[in-house]
């Protein structure tokens, strides 16, 4: 299997792409998408990730897509995920059907 290209966490795209261009705080971002700041905190620190729920917020206040945010979420999880496995995924014998 070819290596994953490191991906980079949808919280830190919000806060850097989304949030500081915008002026946005954490507290101003939680209030507007009704949603705890501790939250936001989280996201912002890797330490949660973009739930359905998030995406549609998210995609409703930025103008973007749900899909946008969940693939963000997906390319990191696939990342982290062979980051971790990598040993174990590059050892599985090829089959071609």
């Amino acid at each position: 299997m070819k290596a994953i290209r490191p991906s980079t966490h949808p919280g830190i795209i919000l806060r850097e792409e989304f949030a500081l261009p915008l002026n946005l705080t954490q507290a101003q971002l939680s209030h507007d998408l009704k949603v705890g700041i501790k939250t936001l905190s989280e996201l912002y620190n890797e330490k949660r990730g973009i739930t359905s729920l998030m995406a549609l917020k998210l995609s409703e206040y930025f103008g973007t897509t749900p899909q946008f945010w969940l693939n963000l979420q997906n390319a990191y999880d696939l990342y982290k995920t062979y980051e971790k496995e990598k040993e174990n995924i590059e050892n599985i014998v090829h089959r071609v059907a």
